[in-house]
């Protein structure tokens, strides 16, 4: 295991000091986040059997800088994984009676109803860790043995990527974004698989609007605090083409809403975006697939080439941790086979022996990633903006291969390209660029 499970100790007999510090070592459930508080006097045999390990979970995660775990019953035992900016390590193994207390003590300290266990359900505990403040976000699933799969996100409020500079989006990017919405009229698209991030995406693409210049409404049920965002408040009985009148008779220019899921909504945004410069998000693969489920579901390509103007998607990166991170230099051949530039002196990687006068040299331990080499991560960002080369080829059905191919052809940003000038900065090592685009 790369990470300690826990203070351990040689002697059985641990002295109370020890026992009363493991303890305080422990998170702290502060409420639920939708006020339900949870009765623990009515359900004590629960707490009696699932508080303590409920606890225990959630401690672990934290001290691994865990931000995911998924605990799921298989038969009559149960493995918990921890996902660690993004990669999952194995967790702690139980019954699966064990793994149930957990599920329905998280339940009921999130405010969730513990007597139902055929519905999906989700809520939130406000919670401490080592004097910080987290917030854990509950999600349980049923299963068709009568279990459930639990997901438990942990957040660390104070942390925020949001912004287009937390995400790494490049100024060009940033600027072509600013200008198409500056056209006040088109589709901009944010797109992604699902827990890809897509919705930080798209909030990052409308925070490229110049909010100063243009007039940005909002009719999306983000609960993000949206600044120079005006909620346009919707009438009731209004469809969606009414009320894109009515933003574009308030004189708005960008107007933000909820994703696009199916086929009906994909037509009228598409109409809508005739009006007024529109963006969301489409849970799609990536940005050529998000064109390709846009023409699916409109049978109607001369429509999509005309009014979707940019799709971007991400993936994300492990970050080097700067405290362990090390430098090396690259070799001309190495620079020439990735295409940096080559003036380039040094790149970095994740600690590894060296030899030192002969003899090899282990790296020091690092307290501050937990010798992962690693610490957060960052977003590789995708563009495709519809040239007349991807116009056209929507309108000759195209397929995601040609059309990413016309994409680098134009010279837009891929995934490849951004991960290659994070290499360049510093920011991720070429061995995470090789795992994260390791094909299936």
């Amino acid at each position: 295991m790369i990470f300690n499970r826990g203070r351990q100790s040689d002697d059985a007999d641990e002295s109370d000091d020890d026992d009363d510090e493991s303890e305080r070592e422990q998170v702290l459930f502060q409420g639920a986040l939708n006020g339900n508080d949870p009765n623990l006097a009515a359900n004590g045999r629960l707490v009696q059997m699932g508080l303590m390990p409920a606890k225990m979970l959630v401690s672990e995660a934290l001290s691994r800088r865990a931000e995911m775990i998924r605990l799921e019953p298989k038969g009559k035992v149960a493995m918990a994984q921890f996902f660690v900016d993004g990669v999952p390590f194995p967790g702690p193994r139980m019954p699966a009676p064990a793994a149930m207390a957990i599920t329905q003590m998280l339940k009921l300290l999130a405010g969730l109803n513990i007597a139902d266990r055929t519905s999906a359900q989700s809520g939130g505990i406000n919670t401490e860790y080592l004097e910080k403040k987290y917030i854990v976000r509950i999600n349980t699933y049923p299963l068709p043995d009568g279990g459930e799969r639990l997901v438990v996100r942990c957040v660390d409020p104070k942390v925020k990527l949001e912004s287009p500079e937390d995400l790494g989006f490049s100024e060009d990017l940033r600027k072509r974004v600013r200008d198409i919405t500056a056209q006040k009229q088109g589709l901009v698209l944010a797109a992604g698989p699902p827990l890809s991030g897509t919705s930080t995406t798209c909030l990052a693409m409308l925070r490229c609007v110049d909010a100063y210049i243009y007039t940005v409404y909002s009719i999306a049920s983000s609960s993000k605090d949206l600044m120079h965002i005006a909620d346009f408040g919707m009438n009731p009985g209004d469809d969606f083409q009414t009320t894109v009148q009515r933003v574009s008779r308030a004189e708005g220019d960008v107007l933000y809403i909820d994703p696009i899921k199916d086929a009906e909504m994909a037509k009228e945004v598409l109409e809508g975006s005739k009006k007024i410069a529109l963006v969301t998000e489409l849970q799609a693969k990536d940005a050529a697939g998000a064109i390709l489920q846009l023409v699916q579901w409109t049978r109607d390509p001369q429509l999509v080439a005309d009014q979707v103007k940019i799709v971007v998607s991400q993936k994300l990166v492990r970050v080097l941790c700067t405290r362990c991170r090390q430098a090396f230099r690259p070799n001309p051949t190495m620079l020439k086979k990735l295409d940096l530039p080559p003036e380039t002196k040094v790149l970095y990687r994740t600690p590894r022996p060296i030899e030192v006068d002969g003899e090899i040299e282990e790296p020091d331990p690092c307290n501050r990633c937990g010798n992962l080499g690693f610490f957060g991560r960052i977003a590789l960002i995708e563009a495709i903006e519809v040239t007349d080369g991807i116009k056209q080829l929507i309108l000759d059905k195209g397929d995601a291969t040609a059309l990413k191919a016309q994409a680098r052809k134009d010279g837009m940003q891929s995934f490849q390209s951004d991960g290659l000038r994070m290499v360049a900065l510093g920011k991720t090592s070429m061995e995470e660029l090789q795992r994260v685009f390791k094909q299936p």
